[in-house]
């Protein structure tokens, strides 16, 4: 019995339920780019950005995560990619000028659906490297303004 109460009470599982508790968890079940997302939720969570919307879509496209940097009052609209492989490459260059066009179009019609306009954003790029092997991710990369909106003059 207190062999079980010992291990409950680890200093790493107390941080594990701890970090869940703060951050959020991960479905282990999901498809592979859903457990991306969720696993670059939780980053963003870590360095201190609201969460405000996940997988935000219209006819313009799909915008992963959309986060708030309430400190610095900016909205950040995050692409996501996801690589299972161990083979060289980097998940980052999967997001070409056309996603990146998309993703703009996406972005501007949340802003003038929610009446934000004028509110100054990002575009971060996540890349999780997390091979079919493994439980848990094996590496993340957060690219911070990774890119510039595409549209001309339609942000400012």
């Amino acid at each position: 019995m207190t062999g079980r109460i010992r291990n409950w009470f680890s200093p790493t599982r107390l941080r594990d339920r701890f970090e869940s508790w703060r951050y959020g968890d991960f479905d282990p079940n999901a498809k592979l780019g859903k457990r991306g997302e969720q696993v670059a939720a939780i980053e963003l969570r870590r360095k201190g950005l609201r969460v405000i919307a996940e997988s935000e879509s219209d006819r313009a496209g799909e915008i992963d995560l959309i986060a708030m940097d309430v400190r610095r009052r900016l909205i950040v609209f995050v692409e996501v990619k996801t690589l299972a492989t161990r083979r060289p490459g980097h998940p980052a260059d999967r997001v070409d000028e056309k996603k990146q066009a998309r993703i703009s179009r996406a972005a501007l019609r949340y802003l003038k659906r929610k009446k934000i306009l004028g509110t100054p954003c990002r575009f971060d790029v996540i890349a999780v490297w997390w091979p079919t092997d493994e439980p848990t991710p094996t590496k993340i990369e957060h690219y911070e303004a990774a890119f510039e909106s595409t549209i001309e003059y339609s942000f400012y």
